[in-house]
């Protein structure tokens, strides 16, 4: 009987932080640092730099593997990521990697051939709801930082500030909606994120999202910016279909769930402005990732 948990640590970690060890070695750091941030001895590190530790092929060409590493390694080594923040989103990705049919699995399966063709997924456990938590933090800080390294995005940030959210598979009120506490600002052209991504710091974009969701939509993540009708209409050539909602209404979630309702495949949601009310576009994503790319193609 082998358990995936020791397909993680024995065959995923080495792996891992044999990756993760050269990559920051690449960008510069001394043996010493990679070590400290990986909580591992220099001596490791040495070995991960010789080669003396196995790295799983198929784990380390995959290319989800491969873009994890090097977004971890650029907010480790420029200190916009935390040992905290790499480390959830660490575990994001080995939850992603343990679904039936992915690469862990696999593995899982190759090691117990009982268990080939059978669709079982053995990441039901009591920390589920813990687990998804962190994997939605980790797709807004990886959104976030896609965000802070694309030039001119400052320019699409309107004056009350841009957010980007991503929720959790069943929520139903803002506090299960993660975003930016304070919302994104343009200072001085650059784009500037105040803190660490939060569950319950959103209040009207995760609003757009949640009544999007309520009408059907199956997406998990928003992003506004600032309302042009050169905006739009490039959303809309992108193929967004991009519909618009009343900026006052006294039921606005009730209005955007009626919008998207008679509009399901909108993917971009927008109102032009009302008294006090400054014109703003939400961008609709698969994850905070997904709504970063759309937007960053405006660019």
């Amino acid at each position: 009987m082998r358990f995936l948990e020791e397909v993680v640590v024995e065959e995923f970690l080495p792996t891992y932080r044999s990756l993760l060890a050269a990559a920051l070695r690449e960008r510069g750091l001394t043996q010493q640092a990679v070590a400290d941030l990986l909580g591992v001895s220099q001596s490791a590190v040495s070995k991960y730099a010789k080669g003396d530790v196995g790295v799983r092929d198929a784990i380390a060409d995959d290319e989800r593997v491969q873009a994890h590493v090097a977004e971890v390694a650029d907010g480790l080594a420029d200190g916009t990521l935390s040992r905290v923040g790499a480390l959830a989103e660490a575990e994001a990705l080995v939850r992603d990697l343990e679904a039936p049919g992915d690469v862990l699995a696999d593995i899982h399966a190759e090691q117990m051939p009982e268990l080939a063709g059978m669709d079982v997924d053995f990441r039901g456990t009591g920390e589920d709801a813990l687990r998804e938590r962190e994997h939605v933090l980790a797709d807004v800080r990886r959104g976030v930082r896609l965000l802070e390294r694309t030039s001119g995005f400052a320019t699409l940030i309107p004056a009350v500030g841009s957010n980007l959210v991503e929720c959790l598979a069943d929520a139903e009120t803002p506090e299960d909606v993660a975003g930016v506490p304070g919302r994104i600002f343009d200072v001085m052209g650059r784009a500037e994120v105040p803190a660490d991504p939060e569950f319950g710091v959103s209040e009207h974009v995760a609003l757009v999202l949640l009544a999007a969701r309520d009408a059907g939509s199956d997406a998990r993540a928003a992003l506004n910016v600032a309302y042009s009708e050169e905006t739009i209409a490039a959303l809309a050539e992108r193929g967004l279909s991009p519909v618009e909602f009343p900026a006052e209404a006294e039921d606005l979630r009730a209005e955007i769930r009626a919008v998207v309702d008679a509009n399901p495949e909108a993917r971009v949601l927008y109102q032009t402005g009302g008294f006090g009310v400054e014109p703003n576009v939400y961008v609709l994503g698969d994850d905070a990732p997904d709504a970063v790319a759309a937007v960053r193609d405006l660019l």
